[in-house]
């Protein structure tokens, strides 16, 4: 990618949102790197993820999407003029496991999990694609998208789809010039665990867990790991290496291989069963 490359597209941790008009200066060193690769010009967006889908007021979460996205695209091309790298950073968890099944909360996980990461691609890879200079997406999934830890849950199946979605997406963009990354993640110092407080209301409420459950065990897991968390800088400067190296995936925490080994090697077996006609 060109030095002179010169529009970019931020999400705050929380997730991929619709755009306010408001923009700040880059405050943290990863950000700066950023800046600096991109010719020095990037300003951060504030964006809130989860009004992307619109208020309580819209019809629907489709309907407002469709409105959204084009919105979101022709502002930032407006602002910036080319864009370059895109980063669709979308994340919200609720709920889940086989004792209460809400598809209030599989519906709100998978919108913006799964359609909030879609949203960003139609709205600028079009756009990429016609100015012929090459670029960069980069979907966070998460390392729930790589092995199932968490159960029957919305939040591993909606990173499972985004890393699928990824994988297929660098095989037909690579003839373009445009490099495609997966973010996977484990536990980083996010706000993620309160992401409750910005559910719209069409979503319905969240339904409390009963305290001496094992998925209340589990969410107070989750919490502590959470804070333990390495910092979200850390994972910034790793996606600023990886989209320079083009890489197709990104982990940032040692020892997750054998997270993923025992997933693999039962796949394996289970091919190693099949036997030739």
């Amino acid at each position: 990618m060109a030095a002179s490359t010169r529009a970019r597209v931020v999400a705050e941790t929380s997730g991929l949102a619709l755009m306010t008009r408001e923009t700040v200066p880059i405050p943290t060193p990863a950000a700066r790197a950023t800046s600096e690769m991109v010719g020095g010009t990037a300003r951060l967006y504030n964006w809130n993820c989860f009004h992307y889908f619109g208020s309580a007021s819209n019809a629907s979460a489709d309907g407002a999407g469709l409105v959204e996205e084009r919105w979101l695209g022709h502002e930032t091309i407006d602002a910036f003029g080319r864009v370059h790298v895109v980063c669709n950073n979308a994340g919200v968890a609720a709920g889940g496991g086989i004792d209460h099944i809400s598809l209030d909360n599989w519906r709100w996980v998978i919108d913006v999990n799964l359609m909030g990461v879609l949203y960003g691609i139609k709205s600028f890879l079009p756009h990429i694609r016609a100015h012929g200079e090459g670029g960069h997406i980069v979907n966070t999934a998460s390392m729930a998208g790589m092995e199932n830890g968490l159960g029957f849950s919305p939040y591993g199946a909606s990173k499972f789809a985004v890393v699928s979605m990824s994988e297929g997406l660098a095989m037909q963009l690579e003839p373009h010039g445009i490099g495609v990354s997966v973010l996977c993640p484990s536990f980083v110092r996010t706000r993620i665990g309160e992401s409750g407080r910005n559910r719209p209301g069409r979503y319905g409420q969240s339904q409390p867990l009963d305290p001496a459950s094992p998925a209340a065990a589990m969410v107070a897991e989750i919490a502590t790991q959470i804070e333990a968390g390495i910092d979200p800088a850390t994972v910034a400067a790793r996606v600023l290496t990886a989209i320079r190296e083009n890489e197709l995936y990104i982990f940032t925490h040692p020892g997750m291989r054998a997270k993923v080994e025992a997933r693999f090697a039962a796949i394996l077996t289970a091919m190693d069963r099949v036997e030739a006609p």
